[in-house]
């Protein structure tokens, strides 16, 4: 008939640190400009330690060192998604820069 399924290993969510526009600023305007910049270079750098953590999962995979097909196939999708907003935040920056190149002073 049906085989019992075996245990499952759950791996604990981290939770989420404060985004540097979530923290108390002050009046409007007075937030840094370079905080935005940190928060990009920041994704761009968490971007490039998913992207090889995948890749490297991706060769134990192939080489059959990888004993769990899900952790590769886990890391390849979050790295996966994780540049699909990367490339969507850049490109609404370069939109709203454009837009504001057009404006008349």
């Amino acid at each position: 008939m049906s085989t019992p399924v075996e245990g499952v290993v759950s791996t604990p969510v981290s939770s989420l640190s404060a985004l540097s526009f979530e923290q108390d600023a002050g009046p409007a305007g007075s937030a840094s400009a370079g905080a935005f910049a940190t928060s990009l270079s920041g994704a761009v750098e968490n971007l490039q330690q998913l992207q090889s953590t995948s890749n490297e999962l991706a060769v134990q995979a192939v080489t059959g060192d990888l004993q769990d097909i899900h952790q590769a196939m886990i890391a390849s999708t979050r790295a996966s998604v994780t540049l699909d907003l990367v490339v969507a935040v850049r490109d609404r920056s370069v939109s709203a820069f454009n837009e504001i190149m057009r404006m008349q002073a």
